[in-house]
């Protein structure tokens, strides 16, 4: 069975300057696990200052995903990359996607995702 929700950033947020921005989360769910693909728009400069990671968070801020980016993406922006085989805890509702700046840290404010079938 495969369910794919594709949610895209409605309110542009006042944040740093150089702070990730997410553009759009996709999830798709097959044989029990889900694949999670994530857009992101980020002035990375090189190795000195790029998005580095991304991760998915349950409604308390508890981890339930990271994907670690190994290098910068100077010349492909907007750019998507996935996480495969997430699990979601039973009843999980609801997510927090945020990515991190190996500069600025995390991205100050998350974005929800609704995955209720």
């Amino acid at each position: 069975m495969r369910f794919l929700c594709l949610v895209l950033a409605l309110v542009a947020s006042p944040a740093a300057a150089d702070q990730p921005e997410i553009l759009g989360v996709q999830f798709d769910k097959a044989a029990g696990a889900w694949t999670v693909a994530v857009t992101i728009l980020h002035p990375d400069t090189g190795w000195d200052h790029y998005v580095d990671g991304w991760e998915v968070l349950d409604a308390k801020g508890n981890r339930l995903g990271y994907r670690l980016l190994h290098h910068p993406h100077v010349e492909e922006q907007p750019f998507t990359r996935s996480l495969n085989a997430l699990i979601l805890p039973d009843g999980t509702q609801e997510v927090f996607v945020r990515a991190h700046c190996s500069v600025d840290g995390w991205s100050t404010v998350p974005f929800r995702v609704d995955v209720r079938p």
